[in-house]
């Protein structure tokens, strides 16, 4: 005995297998945010003022005005993107991860003391 859908279910059945893979391909590749509503997930203060308003560090944008810059999510651990960006634009005096600071011994390996 073989099992097989009528003629007339099959394009049904063959529209909702679209319409799911199409939903859910696009519950997946739906850019979401990285706390883009409460401002930048890393900020850092610098010992002297940046020499670019933008610096590519560690994979992401980083925007600086002053001694102040401020990024989105990376991939990489705090301490890498910490160490990123000192590499880029000199000392880091302060480093926070979605308000949190870095603790002064993670912070004075991200100086690369």
């Amino acid at each position: 005995m073989t099992h097989s859908l009528t003629t007339s279910i099959k394009p049904v059945a063959a529209f909702a297998a679209l319409a799911w893979t199409a939903l859910t391909f696009s519950t997946v590749l739906t850019p979401t945010p990285a706390h883009a509503e409460n401002g930048p997930f890393y900020r850092a203060e610098l010992a002297a003022p940046a020499h670019d308003s933008h610096e590519i560090a560690g994979g992401v944008a980083w925007n600086c005005n002053d001694t102040t810059c401020a990024a989105p999510r990376g991939t990489s651990r705090p301490v890498i993107m910490c160490a990123r960006l000192a590499k880029e634009v000199g000392t880091v005096t302060r480093f926070t991860v979605d308000g949190e600071d870095l603790a002064p011994e993670v912070l004075a390996r991200c100086n690369g003391e």
